[in-house]
């Protein structure tokens, strides 16, 4: 076996190495459209993003919807919905979660 070759895991997906001290982490598979460099109706859908959370940058996890906005306002218009509403959980808790297995992913967002 070389190192090009994949590993598969009883589901037949790739298996993601190990984080390496000192390395940098791979690139994403997805492409990412920074805020620079969002035009049209990426843009458009940043700026949807802004006006709902009050922030000014937009977080890599809505970033890597960028290449689909009509998809990503759907996504931040269910997130709205069901992350930061309240419920049996209220939204610190959610985020403590959601933190923890971005975490555990090893996901730069």
């Amino acid at each position: 076996m070389t190192d090009e070759k994949e590993i598969l895991d009883k589901t037949n997906e790739p298996v993601i190495p190990p984080a390496v001290e000192g390395q940098a982490p791979p690139p994403p598979k997805i492409r990412i459209i920074e805020d620079a460099e969002a035009t049209g109706d990426t843009l458009a859908a940043y700026d949807y993003w802004r006006a709902g959370s009050g922030r000014t940058q937009v977080p890599g996890i809505i970033k890597c919807f960028g290449s689909r906005p009509d998809f990503l306002r759907q996504v931040v218009d269910f997130s709205n919905t069901v992350h930061f509403s309240e419920g049996h959980l209220v939204r610190r808790h959610k985020e403590m979660i959601a933190s923890y297995v971005s975490y555990l992913n090893r996901c730069p967002y």
